[in-house]
């Protein structure tokens, strides 16, 4: 099985869609567990990386750092 790529503050979409309607989270801690938020309704919600990486789709928009100095 192909490991899918995602970052910190990357949008995604998962295979279930959130009760508020919106399919569009946003990644916003990373590490042993994954916190995302809707992108519709702000709920965030905290799941074990693996179960992420199985419930995500695709990445919608990729976050993009800027190295300002």
């Amino acid at each position: 099985m192909q490991e899918k790529e995602f970052g910190l503050y990357d949008v995604v979409e998962m295979k279930k869609q959130h009760p508020c309607g919106t399919n569009r989270w946003k990644i916003i801690r990373m590490g042993m567990d994954v916190r995302i938020k809707c992108e519709g309704c702000q709920h965030s919600v905290l799941i074990p990386r693996r179960e992420f990486a199985r419930k995500m789709k695709k990445v919608l928009v990729k976050h993009i750092e800027t190295n300002e100095e």
